[in-house]
């Protein structure tokens, strides 16, 4: 009885895995070590004496339970919350829409489109905070201006003053900072998606709605899940944006989110111990949030 052999299995070898050891000991430095050492100040005491040499003391977990039981940290972890959802459904929203557009957009306009988006995301935060501030000045801002002029009563409008507008004003600079990187990102999915799919959708009878919802969207789905999961880290971590609108006049505890709250608890009051506790119900919180994408991208790959 003749058997058939069958292909020869791949020789295995650690070069792989040792090529891996110079970026896993970089992030190891970089990433472990700060974490660890977030890990245990979260169970020490850690305050101003500490940075003058006194041993910290170890608390346990002291911080966590006065931290849970503040009625204010859950305010603050809800606003984030919320600020996070807004800001990722809008970017997405708007970025996903500008990246179909450009597809049909004549080439001179799309150029324009993308140089526009390119020098808005190329802009540094403090530079591009300074223009939305004066964007939204109570006396001499555009905004308030353009309002006036078109029969709105908003001469003198105190954006920063209000929470409600403040964060208005805050989603606003945030997503006008990152739609730019989610429409190259789509786009550039959008340019790989198969034509003859797409033609083949067409000639059996589907519209331009059923064209996008059952072949585009299905073939660039997992650049969407990887776009839309960096949205959520990068906006429930905003703290640049939120710190600076603050300064300018905002009211900072009916407009903190956990980023703010870390800074003003840890380099404003000295408190690192807290600091770190928040911190880490922060990262808690992250994990949280980003679990259903990371579940739907492991998924995606076995499929």
């Amino acid at each position: 009885m003749s058997t058939t052999a069958g292909p020869p299995r791949p020789r295995r070898t650690p070069l792989p895995y040792g090529l891996l050891v110079p970026a896993l000991a970089a992030l190891l430095v970089a990433l472990g070590y700060p974490l660890a050492r977030e890990v245990v100040l979260a169970f020490q005491k850690f305050g101003l004496a500490q940075q003058f040499g006194r041993p910290p003391e170890w608390v346990g977990v002291d911080n966590f339970r006065e931290l849970l039981t503040d009625p204010y940290l859950w305010r603050v972890a809800l606003r984030s919350l919320v600020f996070c959802v807004v800001n990722a459904a809008v970017t997405m929203a708007v970025g996903v829409g500008l990246a179909l557009l450009m597809q049909h957009m004549a080439k001179p306009v799309r150029i324009l489109l993308q140089t526009g988006l390119l020098l808005a995301w190329a802009m540094p935060v403090v530079a591009t905070l300074t223009v939305w501030q004066w964007l939204f000045d109570t006396q001499y801002g555009v905004i308030n201006w353009v309002l006036a002029k078109s029969g709105i009563d908003y001469a003198g409008h105190p954006w920063l003053l209000n929470p409600m507008s403040f964060f208005f004003v805050a989603t606003v600079i945030v997503v006008w900072m990152s739609v730019p990187f989610v429409a190259f990102t789509v786009y550039a999915a959008l340019t790989q998606v198969s034509e003859d799919m797409i033609e083949a959708a067409e000639i059996d009878g589907a519209g331009p709605a059923q064209r996008l919802r059952s072949v585009i969207l299905p073939s660039i789905r997992p650049v969407l899940l990887v776009v839309g999961l960096l949205q959520v880290i990068w906006d429930l971590r905003v703290f640049t944006q939120i710190y600076v609108l603050q300064q300018a006049g905002g009211s900072t505890r009916d407009t903190n989110l956990l980023g703010t709250y870390i800074y003003r608890l840890g380099i404003g009051g000295g408190d690192f111990g807290m600091a770190a506790a928040v911190a880490l119900f922060m990262l808690v919180l992250t994990v949280v949030l980003t679990a259903p994408y990371i579940w739907a991208m492991l998924r995606q790959e076995e499929d």
